[in-house]
C-alpha cells in the first residue's frame, strides 16, 4: 500500500508558466493588424492628399472631378433613410418601452438646445474679440443680389411652424424617397412604438425580418466603403480646384476666428466628454479616425452617418439611444454651423461698419437660434439662415451675405469636424443620462477588442451573452443581436 505524500509544490517558472497560460487564455485576442496600403484611414489620407495636388496644381482637372464626390454621396444617402428605420425600429423594440424611448427625444432635444445656444453665443464672443470685419468698409451699392440668389436656389426661409410640420410626413413612402431623414426618424418611431404596444413576442416574425435586412444593409455599407477613397478624392480635388488656396488671404482674419472658436469649442467637447460619461473623447477620434478624415475629405457628414451610428453603438451606446440621437442632431444640433452663423453675422455687420449693441446681438441670438434649426436640409442653409437674420434685424442689406461666399466652403472642414464631434459627444451624453451607456463596452472597442470594419451595431451584452470565437471576435449571431434595455 503506498502512502500518499505531500502534493508537490510548483516551483516558480511552472506557477509563472500556468499564470501566463491561464491570462492568455482568458485574454481576448485582437484582431491581426492589417497592412498600411489596406487601412481604410490610409486609403483615406492618401486620396486627399492627391486630391489637393489635383486640385491646385491642375485646378480645371479637379473641377472636373467633381462626380467621384457627389457618386460617393449619393451612393451613401441611398442606404442611409432605410438604414435609419431599421437602426430605430429594431432598437425601440428591443428596448420595450415607449416612455424610454420618449425620454431620449426629450433630453436629446434639452442637450441640442443648450449646445446650439451655447456655440452661438460663444461665436458672438469671438466676434466680438476678433472683430474680423472692421475696416473693411463694404459700399452697398456695388453687391448683387444674383450671386447670393444663385447659391440659395431663391428658396423662402421657412418660419418654426412650417419646420415642426415638416417634420410630419405626409407620405411615408415621400419621405423615404425624398430622403427626409427628420420624417423617416418621426415614422419610425411610430413604427417601433407601435411594435411595443402589441407586443415583442406576436411581432417576433417582424422583428427578425427586420433584423435580418438590417444585416443586409450593413453589408452594402461595406461595400459602398470600400470606393470612399475615390470619393474624398474627388470631393477634394473640386473644392480646391474651384476655390483654390488663394481665398486663405482675401478672408484671412474671418477663417482664423472661425477656426479658433471651433479649436476652443472642441476642447470644451473634450472636458463634457470626460466629465459626465467618462469618454476619453481622444482615444473615440482614434477609434473613429476613418470616420473623421472621410467627412473631411467629402465635406460632409452625411457620408459618415451610418458608420458613426455603428461605431458608437459599439462603444457601449445602445442602439435605441444612437438611432435617435445621431439623425436629430444632424438637424438640431449643428454646433459647428452655429459658430460659423454668429461670427459671420457679426463680420457681415462689421464691414458695413456697423457695431451691433448688445439688444440687438442679443436679438440676433434669438433670430440665429430658430433659422438655424429651420434651414436644416436645404441648399445654402448658412446663407439663408443670415439673410433672415439681416432681413429680420434690417442693419445691412440682405445682399451683403454675398461677401461669404468665397469664404463659404474654406469653412466646410470646421463646420464638419464639430458637428460630426459635437453630435458623437451629445450621443454619449444622452445615453449615460439615460442609463443606456456601457463604459466597460467603450474601453473594449477602444482597445481593438472588436474585430476592426465591424459592419454590424454590435451590442456588448449580446456578444458577452453569446460568447465569441476562437479568435477572439464576437460570434456571428451576437453581432445583429438588438441592444438591450440599459
Amino acid at each position: 500500500m503506498k502512502i500518499p505524500g505531500p502534493t508537490p509544490t510548483p516551483t516558480p517558472a511552472s506557477s509563472a508558466s500556468a499564470v501566463h497560460e491561464t491570462n492568455t487564455a482568458a485574454a481576448p485576442q485582437q484582431a491581426p493588424k492589417k497592412p498600411l496600403y489596406k487601412s481604410l484611414f490610409v486609403q483615406i489620407l492618401v486620396a486627399v492628399g492627391l486630391g489637393i495636388g489635383i486640385g491646385h496644381f491642375w485646378p480645371d482637372l479637379g473641377s472636373a472631378l467633381r462626380p467621384l464626390g457627389d457618386g460617393f454621396i449619393q451612393l451613401i444617402k441611398m442606404i442611409i433613410a432605410p438604414l435609419i428605420f431599421l437602426v430605430i425600429v429594431t432598437g425601440i423594440s428591443a428596448v420595450g418601452d415607449v416612455k424610454a424611448v420618449g425620454r431620449v427625444g426629450v433630453k436629446a432635444l434639452l442637450y441640442f438646445t443648450g449646445a446650439t445656444l451655447f456655440a452661438l453665443v460663444f461665436g458672438l464672443v469671438v466676434g466680438n474679440i476678433v472683430q474680423p470685419g472692421a475696416g473693411l468698409n463694404i459700399d452697398p451699392n456695388t453687391l448683387s443680389q444674383d450671386a447670393l440668389n444663385a447659391k440659395t436656389g431663391t428658396a423662402p426661409p421657412k418660419d418654426a411652424g412650417a419646420f415642426l410640420l415638416g417634420i410630419i410626413p405626409t407620405s411615408v413612402v415621400g419621405a423615404f424617397a425624398s430622403n427626409s431623414l427628420l420624417q423617416v426618424l418621426c415614422f419610425s418611431v411610430f413604427f417601433g412604438a407601435a411594435i411595443v404596444v402589441v407586443g415583442r413576442e406576436r411581432c417576433l416574425p417582424v422583428v427578425n425580418l427586420l433584423e435580418t435586412v438590417l444585416e443586409l444593409f450593413f453589408k452594402i455599407m461595406g461595400w459602398v466603403m470600400r470606393v470612399a477613397p475615390v470619393g474624398a478624392f474627388g470631393a477634394m480635388a473640386f473644392i480646391i480646384g474651384q476655390y483654390g488656396l488663394g481665398s486663405l488671404s482675401t478672408y484671412a482674419l474671418l477663417i482664423a476666428a472661425c477656426y479658433g472658436a471651433a479649436i476652443i469649442f472642441i476642447g470644451l467637447l473634450f472636458v463634457v466628454a470626460w466629465v459626465y460619461p467618462r469618454v476619453p473623447l481622444w482615444q473615440f477620434i482614434k477609434y473613429s479616425r476613418e470616420e473623421f478624415l472621410l467627412a473631411l475629405g467629402t465635406a460632409s457628414t452625411e457620408s459618415v452617418l451610418p458608420r458613426i451610428m455603428t461605431k458608437l453603438t459599439n462603444a457601449g451606446c445602445s442602439r435605441a439611444t444612437t438611432g435617435l440621437v445621431v439623425p436629430t442632431g444632424y438637424s438640431f444640433n449643428l454646433d459647428g454651423a452655429a459658430l460659423y452663423l454668429s461670427i459671420s453675422l457679426l463680420f457681415l455687420a462689421q464691414a458695413f461698419g456697423y457695431n451691433l449693441d448688445l439688444g440687438q446681438q442679443l436679438a440676433a441670438l434669438g433670430i440665429l437660434m430658430l433659422t438655424s434649426k429651420g434651414m436644416a436640409g436645404v441648399p445654402g442653409s448658412a446663407f439663408l439662415a443670415l439673410s433672415a437674420t439681416a432681413a429680420a434685424l434690417g442693419i445691412f442689406p440682405v445682399a451683403g451675405v454675398a461677401l461669404l461666399l468665397g469664404a463659404d466652403r474654406l469653412m466646410d472642414s470646421m463646420r464638419v469636424s464639430v458637428n460630426l464631434l459635437g453630435n458623437c459627444v451629445a450621443t454619449f451624453v444622452v445615453a449615460k443620462w439615460e442609463g443606456q451607456f456601457d463604459r466597460d463596452a467603450m474601453l473594449r472597442a477602444f482597445r481593438g477588442e472588436l474585430t476592426e470594419g465591424t459592419e454590424t451595431l454590435e451590442t456588448p451584452e449580446s456578444a458577452t451573452a453569446e460568447g465569441a470565437t476562437a479568435g477572439g471576435a464576437p460570434a456571428a449571431d451576437a453581432a445583429v443581436e438588438p441592444v438591450a434595455a440599459r
